[in-house]
């Protein structure tokens, strides 16, 4: 029984809020513990590993946090598996009238530079670092960088957007379709920045096979499935 067992601790991309979630209510249904949670940006939650914190399982929103723990020893490399995709989208509050043009530089550097342009931290949270290879292959993130306000993570910078602190800002598509307080206004090129990659894998420091258990599931048809519904393109 579920009550029997311990619940697995989680350590997931910000990006993965609503259907990280939803797969840890899947699994629960099916007579497990649910999993506990813990959402943060990746660069963030790489750091706890590599300081000790206990967790079962890693998430993140790019290749390189999970590189940097799989050099330190500190995940299960057979159970790395790279399972989700994503996209890069410009967001502007819902009643804005705003509209950008990839195909104009000069005209796209005074939009986006017009006012603060929110994004996750451009040096180390995977949105940020997507987003600035975007800008920089558009040709415009020198024009654009002094107006960037870095966020701690992606839904850090969505919310920027959704308050009106900021004019626009560059998240997810994913992010983008659980707001209704934001819409897109444009989306990246798929040539304009590196592929986005969710790789999950167990920790080494992990003794609870819940863990286990639920990566398979995540990994699985049924559990890609249920990250389709929120937008994401599997692997």
């Amino acid at each position: 029984m579920a009550a029997d067992r311990i619940a697995p601790l989680i350590l997931a991309a910000a990006s993965l809020q609503e259907s990280m979630s939803a797969a840890a209510d899947a699994w629960a249904r099916q007579g497990h513990p649910r999993p506990l949670i813990s959402f943060a940006a990746s660069s963030a939650l790489a750091r706890q590993v590599a300081a000790g914190a206990p967790a079962d399982l890693f998430v993140s929103a790019d290749e390189t946090w999970m590189d940097d723990l799989a050099k330190r020893s500190l995940i299960v490399p057979t159970t790395r598996m790279s399972f989700l995709g994503n996209s890069l989208v410009i967001v502007a509050p819902a009643a804005s009238k705003a509209r950008l043009d990839f195909r104009n530089p000069a005209r796209l550097v005074a939009t986006l530079a017009a006012g603060p342009l929110a994004m996750a931290d451009t040096d180390a949270v995977p949105a940020g670092k997507y987003g600035r290879a975007a800008l920089q292959k558009l040709g415009v993130w020198s024009g654009v960088s002094p107006r960037v306000v870095r966020a701690e993570n992606v839904r850090a910078a969505l919310a920027l957007v959704e308050r009106g602190v900021a004019p626009l800002g560059i998240i997810y598509a994913t992010d983008a379709r659980a707001s209704k307080a934001v819409r897109v206004v444009a989306v990246f090129p798929t040539n304009s920045y590196p592929a986005i990659s969710y790789p999950v894998a167990r920790l080494k420091a992990s003794t609870n096979p819940e863990g286990e258990g639920f990566r398979r599931f995540l990994v699985s048809r049924e559990g890609k499935a249920i990250f389709v519904r929120y937008g994401f393109s599997v692997r």
